[in-house]
């Protein structure tokens, strides 16, 4: 069955929600910590990376399920908060643009480590690989994977909501993602917030190398590179200035994406990027702020 003139079957609408759930949660991740820090991490990517090749090496140890998962949280954790601790806490005084390059310094760094270490063919992660399994609805052949991106993505979201709004911790985030300066003037503590902000958004992180481990269990250097350079764009899209406008950008994206790729022959699907950051630009043109902006002025970021 289809729908349109662009012959976009179910199945296509179906799978583009779920890669739009899981840019979703990464476009959380991102606007959580520019919300507080007002640092876009280019990095970001390569923390899904790490969490990847944690998985990977879980599958090649044979360890259980439950154990490979932790030590794929416990990776991207740790790796998280060597770089606020050794990079990003030093530079927080400096200009954004330092900040900027800063995270550019970091990603290639540990993707070039990577490459160093693991080579360019890549690490095989195969221990979720059931969750690839279809559930059939219909004319609809829905993988296990993308019902639970879709699931998890709504938990996390509806956590972080409540984090936000009914916690002292998200207050503070609140408080310091609208003034930092005057929110530490108030008895906010910097460093609490930012460590909870950078906690949650590797937590973020590798919830996602979970699910992209399972929809593309090989391994890589460049392992979640496109997806994250896909959702920044989505990030812009939505809007920057809060957290909810950036979220939706994220799935925005992802589902125009996936919408895009299964509108496109098989033999030009080599153009999807054109197309796709040809109507990014398109966007900005018509809503420089973000598609789902308020307006102009400042507005809450978190």
């Amino acid at each position: 069955m289809t729908l349109g003139l662009l012959s976009i079957s179910w199945q296509v609408i179906v799978d583009s929600i779920g890669l739009g759930a899981v840019y979703a949660l990464m476009a959380v991740g991102i606007g959580l910590v520019f919300g507080v820090l007002r640092l876009v991490n280019f990095a970001y990517g390569q923390l899904v990376m790490a969490g990847a090749y944690a998985l990977a090496f879980a599958s090649e140890w044979d360890l259980p399920l439950v154990v490979g998962i932790a030590f794929c949280f416990a990776v991207v954790i740790g790796l998280s908060l060597i770089m606020d601790v050794v990079v990003f806490r030093p530079l927080r005084a400096q200009s954004p643009a330092v900040m900027l390059v800063a995270t550019f310094a970091v990603a290639f760094l540990l993707q070039s480590i990577a490459l160093l270490a693991f080579g360019p063919l890549g690490k095989a992660a195969s221990s979720l690989g059931s969750l690839n399994r279809p559930v059939t609805v219909g004319d609809v052949d829905i993988r296990k994977i993308t019902i639970v991106a879709i699931i998890v993505a709504g938990i996390c979201l509806l956590l972080l909501v409540l984090l936000l709004e009914r916690t002292t911790m998200g207050l503070h985030m609140r408080a310091a993602a609208m003034d930092f300066r005057t929110a530490r003037l108030l008895g906010v503590r910097a460093d609490r917030v930012i460590g909870s902000a950078v906690l949650i958004s590797a937590l973020l992180a590798a919830t996602v190398s979970v699910i992209l481990t399972v929809q593309n269990p090989l391994v890589t250097p460049d392992f979640a590179l496109r997806d994250t350079i896909v959702v920044l764009a989505g990030v812009v899209v939505g809007g920057m200035n809060r957290l909810l406008t950036a979220t939706m950008g994220g799935f925005a994206i992802g589902f125009v994406s996936g919408i895009l790729g299964g509108a496109l022959p098989s033999d030009q699907s080599q153009y999807l990027p054109s197309f796709l950051f040809g109507l990014v630009i398109l966007v900005l043109l018509v809503r420089p702020n973000g598609l789902f902006a308020r307006g102009p002025g400042p507005v809450e970021r978190v």
